[in-house]
């Protein structure tokens, strides 16, 4: 659509709320890759004041903790890794959000019961004859919970689909969804507009995310959304979006019977830019990105819709990487999105029935219980995004310690750069690290391993939160409430300052 570039000049608050989408908060249209920004609030890449190499020195605990300067609560807990004896804590049975961290459970519990070689399979199917380019019958895209598919891997369907010299389909065109139930979104308590709070389904596109572009162009704006990836820019048509006449709320969505509607504040339209937004009925989305790429090639589809048939014949698949490349991915970019469609698959796989989250999280507590003997460990989602979670430090510690020495998890997390005053990687630093973060607003964690050269290693968990600015932000400021960031970056420095207390400990 268009509008009048003199409705779009008001408010550089607004345009800024809206324009830092093309930034680290929820991506811009990518170059090359589509994966999420490594934190859904921007802050893994905040620049942090750390005091690295033992500028904490050997002083008491409490003393670094008044420090810190970090509000609310912290609770810590640092184990021997190799016999697990405490090293040193600090209120570690307080029960705090895990956030993030809550994926390095999850990636266990996923691995274990799918097994190393699982991959998920996306197929396109037949149900009739194809004859002279024609399929008489119906054509079915039918999902397997796939946390990673991209447009990309659909235009590699469409292709063996032509090459199969398909043109045309005379029955329906069915989009199965029905390998994971359909959740509309993982926190009801996130902003409308936040790209790592999608739904989830049995069929997930690009993150379940849809790309909203904007341009002005001789004093007018156009908006456009489309599923664009690396070679491929196809436009969606179930999903569209209309400037209005207003300064908050930024952004407004609702469903309708067959498409999905957003609204913009046309006063944040202030240059041109794109973002990507959730999209809450994944299966017609995949199935228009889908009919697009097709119909781009000479084949015409009739308009997607959700069905559930019988198996038909295979005529194209597309496999994921096996499940560990989907994990490492999953841990390095905390994708909200994969650590459910993973933990929910394994609930499955166990013969559980799942609608919800929760009581697949509540498997994944029995689990890590029994398995890990990780007692008190209170998941209500996969990802750590919804704010009931509840863990203890000396929970978290326990089960990094008994993962540990299965000789798994320290493989799949990340390695976490210990850095200077001014925020730069210290490459030639003397402790490794392999941990996962955590993050929401007021809500900092850290949990795995860390060794110094010549010592011995450590197991830890680190959670600090300020409960109470969390439950006092506004719900037209949750997407980057005054002073997160400061938080943040406070309690990283701590993080960072008892990790190095913590490895001189042990030297």
């Amino acid at each position: 659509m268009s509008l009048d570039r003199s409705v779009l000049s008001r408010r550089n608050l607004l345009a800024a709320m809206l324009a830092s989408a093309a930034g680290p908060v929820l991506a811009n249209a990518p170059s090359r890759s589509l994966l999420p920004p490594a934190r859904p609030d921007g802050l893994e890449a905040l620049t942090v004041p750390a005091r690295a190499g033992g500028g904490a020195g050997l002083a008491g605990l409490d003393d670094l903790l008044a420090r810190s300067g970090v509000g609310g609560e912290t609770a810590l807990i640092a184990l021997d890794a190799e016999t697990g004896a405490i090293i040193e804590e600090h209120r570690a049975d307080l029960r705090l959000p895990p956030a993030s961290t809550a994926k390095a459970v999850t990636a266990m519990y996923a691995l274990t019961t799918l097994g190393s070689e699982h991959r998920f399979v996306t197929r396109v199917e037949a149900r009739g004859t194809i004859s002279g380019g024609t399929l008489t019958g119906d054509l079915i895209l039918r999902g397997g919970g796939d946390p990673v598919l991209q447009t990309d891997d659909l235009a590699r369907l469409a292709n063996a689909l032509i090459e199969r010299g398909l043109r045309r389909v005379e029955g329906r065109f069915l989009v199965d969804d029905g390998a994971l139930p359909e959740i509309r979104q993982i926190d009801s308590a996130q902003p409308e507009q936040a790209g790592y709070n999608p739904a989830v389904s049995g069929i997930n596109l690009n993150f379940n995310r849809v790309n909203f572009v904007w341009e002005v162009q001789n004093g007018r704006a156009a908006l456009s959304m489309d599923a664009r990836s690396d070679r491929e820019i196809p436009r969606v048509s179930v999903i569209d979006i209309s400037a209005v006449t207003r300064d908050l709320p930024v952004y407004t969505h609702d469903l309708r019977s067959d498409s999905e509607h957003w609204t913009v504040a046309a006063s944040a339209l202030g240059s041109s830019g794109s973002r990507w937004l959730p999209v809450r009925r994944p299966a017609l989305y995949a199935g228009d990105v889908f009919r697009a790429l097709m119909q781009a090639r000479g084949c015409r589809l009739p308009a997607p819709r959700s069905g559930n048939p019988g198996a038909g014949e295979v005529l194209a698949e597309h496999h994921s990487e096996t499940l560990p490349g989907v994990l490492r991915g999953m841990l390095r970019y905390s994708t909200n999105l994969t650590a459910e469609c993973v933990g929910l698959s394994a609930s499955i796989s166990a013969g559980a029935r799942m609608r919800t989250l929760e009581p697949s999280a509540e498997r994944m507590n029995a689990w890590v219980a029994q398995r890990h003997g990780a007692q008190g460990l209170g998941f209500i989602d996969h990802s750590g995004l919804g704010d009931g979670s509840r863990v203890s430090a000396r929970a978290m510690a326990q089960y990094m310690l008994s993962a540990r020495r299965e000789g798994i998890l320290p493989d799949l997390l990340r390695d976490h750069p210990m850095r200077d005053p001014q925020g730069r990687e210290l490459r030639q630093h003397p402790v490794s690290v392999q941990a996962k973060t955590g993050t929401l607003n007021f809500v900092s964690a850290l949990t795995g391993y860390a060794h110094r050269q010549g010592g011995r290693p450590i197991v830890f968990s680190i959670v600090s939160a300020d409960m109470t600015r969390r439950r006092a932000i506004r719900d037209d400021d949750r997407e980057r409430p005054a002073g997160t960031r400061t938080f943040t970056a406070r309690a990283r420095t701590l993080q960072q300052d008892l990790i190095e207390r913590w490895s001189m400990l042990q030297s």
